[in-house]
């Protein structure tokens, strides 16, 4: 084992999109109706003026300033008012299954899912080894994204220096995306911790069972898969890989256009980030294929499908099977109902709570410091997506450039105001600085964010499963904020391995 000091990782910074420092354009709007509010009875030397004009003007400086829950009081409107007329309009409940349309042409029911996932397409393309790849299209962003399986050795039972050097060669993975002409857009790595129903152990089992064994062994073997089947948990980790077709036009192009092109490009990248993959310590079980992308999305709407497709699949296996293979059919991917409540998702039979991580940890951390997220829990299943953008060199500059302006800025206009600087704002333009140094040196720059989700089947523990949740992320150094009015896009983005959850750059805005 190796005595060296455990490597420490930080360095996180927020974005600073205000539209004046802090401040949203509404914000900035409010500021300056509330001005103008205080300087009408000064122009009009009235003091009626000012009883009438002080009141709003202070009403208006609080929706600028005030914050509610991490949000800002106007941001908090915005999305009660919203909320509110989804829900007046019925809009905040999705029905498919039996009410779903059909298609006018071919009579079937296409794929359908809830909220900002309508737009999506999954689609079959060859993987160039004799086999189908599933491909989730976005013709909105128009983007392609595959899925694959994958494992991963870990870092809890390794010396610090393997740890160092797995993180090294995942750092290095990201960093080769951090190119000018890069077509991949958004890397997304997504984990579920679920109970284990111990169905597909059931299902081996009854099938490797000779006729003639004991039945003392028999009648053993099955009262231990009854124990340690509902105590044991399963974790699953999904790698998606998105590609931009703006960004591979030209390789889109010649690989014949459309969808069948941008397809080709796709899975051409796949293939050269194989080593790699490997060099990170990745093996890609496989990249789904539609029926078992579609398998992993109806789990997450429905846990109690689990079951079902874990023992069918289990069967599946079998030579002589004649029935379904394994997955499910993409236009069955979605929920038969689902509805969106102010800090709740329900689907099908479940209940689920999204949260976003707004902060991450001040101090340097190790680099197993997110494994209290995943703890097994008998009561819940837990869901993390980590969704990483690389950024070419150019748009790192200046994008760098930008935000040490702007503290830089707000810094000198705290100066010539007499206020003292607090200790975060210092740390904070220092770890500006730095990031520019390990820039300028060739390290690679992404935009980042973590989704989490907790799901239950039972109403009455989602309150306790929540709460555990955030102590775990407590422990781990993180501060969570519930995804309040936004729970649909909440489980898009934190449940489903589809590389969503990272909006567009807002720049001035």
């Amino acid at each position: 084992m190796s005595s060296s000091t455990p490597a420490s990782y930080g360095g996180w910074q927020s974005e600073r999109s205000g539209f004046m420092g802090r401040l949203s354009g509404v914000g900035f709007a409010l500021i300056v109706g509330g001005c103008v509010l205080l300087l009408t009875p000064i122009n009009l030397s009235s003091w009626t003026a000012a009883f009438v004009c002080v009141p709003p003007a202070a009403v208006l400086f609080a929706l600028a300033f005030g914050r509610v829950l991490g949000l800002s009081a106007d941001e908090w409107i915005l999305l009660a008012v919203r909320h509110q007329i989804n829900v007046a309009t019925r809009r905040n409940i999705f029905q498919s299954g039996a009410f779903a349309p059909r298609s006018k042409t071919s009579g079937q029911q296409p794929m359908d899912l809830p909220g900002v996932l309508a737009r999506l397409r999954f689609l079959e393309a060859p993987d160039g080894l004799g086999d189908t790849l599933g491909v989730s299209h976005d013709p909105v962003a128009n983007t392609y994204t595959a899925v694959a399986r994958i494992t991963f050795p870990g870092l809890a039972l390794i010396d610090s220096d393997r740890q160092t050097a797995r993180v090294a060669a995942w750092a290095g993975f990201l960093r080769g995306f951090c190119t000018e002409d890069s077509p991949i857009v958004r890397i997304a790595v997504h984990q579920r911790c679920l109970p284990d129903d111990g169905a597909a152990l059931r299902s081996w089992t009854d099938r490797h069972i000779v006729a003639d064994a004991p039945k003392e062994a028999v009648a053993a073997l099955t009262e231990l898969m009854e124990g340690a089947g509902p105590a044991a948990t399963i974790r699953e980790t999904y790698l998606s890989v998105t590609l931009s077709v703006p960004k591979a036009r030209l390789a889109v192009k010649g690989a014949g256009g459309g969808q069948v092109g941008a397809a080709a490009v796709l899975v051409r990248e796949l293939h050269a980030m194989h080593s790699s993959l490997s060099s990170a310590s990745l093996q890609v079980v496989e990249w789904l294929s539609p029926r078992a992308l579609a398998q992993v999305v109806r789990t997450a709407f429905d846990p109690e499908a689990q079951l079902m497709l874990a023992t069918r699949n289990a069967a599946a296996q079998a030579p002589d099977w004649q029935g379904l293979g394994p997955g499910v059919a993409p236009e069955l991917a979605g929920p038969a109902h689902a509805e969106t409540d102010w800090g709740t998702y329900r689907h099908d039979g479940a209940w689920t709570v999204s949260y976003q991580v707004r902060a991450w940890p001040q101090a340097d951390v190790y680099a197993t410091f997110l494994q209290p997220l995943l703890r097994p829990r008998q009561n819940a299943r837990r869901s993390l997506s980590i969704v990483y953008e690389p950024i070419g060199p150019r748009r790192a500059r200046q994008d760098l450039a930008r935000e040490k302006a702007k503290r830089e800025s707000a810094r000198k206009l705290r100066a010539k105001t007499g206020q003292d600087e607090s200790a975060d704002e210092l740390l904070e333009a220092q770890k500006a600085r730095a990031q520019d140094v390990a820039r300028a040196s060739g390290q690679g720059v992404v935009r980042l964010t973590a989704v989490l989700a907790v799901t239950v089947t039972d109403l009455g523990e989602l309150e306790t499963a929540c709460a555990e949740l955030q102590a775990d992320a407590a422990a781990s150094g993180l501060e969570l904020r519930r995804m309040w009015g936004a729970q649909d896009v909440g489980f898009a983005a934190a449940a489903l391995p589809l590389g969503q959850g990272l909006p567009d750059r807002r720049i001035g805005f």
